[in-house]
């Protein structure tokens, strides 16, 4: 296996980026045999400890199987990768930054609407009430940061509210992605769904009155702006 050699002096991260990026790339498919840890250091030119702890890191996102005393075989990464594993197949050029921005969009829309669902039947009634109090609080005007911290605890409320801890989780892994991808676009398309302050304040409304299909309605009206933003600069939209 013809490998670069690593250049970065953080070398247990970039081995551990290089490793991913040949997995999701296709360059080393599903069911192909990982070389040893004493090649890959060779090929990579760092000690073995970092290749190790690299290799741990791969198994952990669901790229490999390590057998221990036999041989270390990829995964198929569509079957067993994780959410972690998103801003990873952007790197390695697998899936375009704004086709997985747009995905995201539309993950964290079925993820809120749904949320929303949830929360109007199993918040008590004093989260309902701060709910209600943050779109009542949502600034008028401010900077993208004020918008991003008010809607970032708006949102969070509401999927602490459902219930649904894989919700939470879930919530967790989009958001971190969004920073890693960091496209500066993604602050203009996400300006429509800021302004809609009425929006919030009608759909925290509909949850304390506990009508959850009514939340749902609002809540995918809310999100939708987002992902129609996207899918409007989307090449092939």
């Amino acid at each position: 296996m013809d490998i670069a050699p690593i250049t970065r002096t953080a070398v247990s991260d970039a081995a551990y980026v290089r490793i991913v990026e040949e997995i999701l790339s296709g360059r080393l498919a599903a069911g192909d045999t990982l070389p040893a840890e004493r090649e890959l250091s060779l090929s990579f030119q760092v000690n073995r400890h970092a290749v190790r702890e690299a290799l741990k890191r791969v198994q952990q996102a669901g790229l490999i199987r390590i057998s221990h005393g036999g041989k270390t075989r990829v995964l198929d990464w569509r079957a067993n990768a994780r959410l972690e594993t998103l801003s990873a197949l952007v790197a390695a050029g697998v899936v375009p930054p704004l086709e997985l921005v747009r995905d995201i969009a539309v993950m964290r829309r079925s993820i809120g609407s749904d949320a929303a669902r949830l929360c109007a039947a199993n918040a008590s009634t004093e989260e309902l009430e701060r709910i209600s109090e943050l779109a009542h609080a949502f600034p008028e005007a401010g900077t993208v940061e004020e918008y991003a911290d008010a809607d970032l605890e708006f949102w969070t409320r509401i999927v602490d509210g459902s219930g649904n801890l894989a919700y939470r989780l879930a919530l967790n892994s989009l958001l971190a992605t969004f920073d890693d991808v960091g496209l500066p676009i993604v602050a203009e398309w996400i300006a429509g769904e800021y302004s809609a302050r009425a929006l919030r304040i009608a759909l925290a409304g509909l949850l304390l009155a506990r009508d959850g299909e009514g939340a749902y309605r609002h809540a995918e009206q809310l999100l939708t702006h987002f992902v129609t933003g996207i899918e409007k600069s989307t090449p092939g939209e």
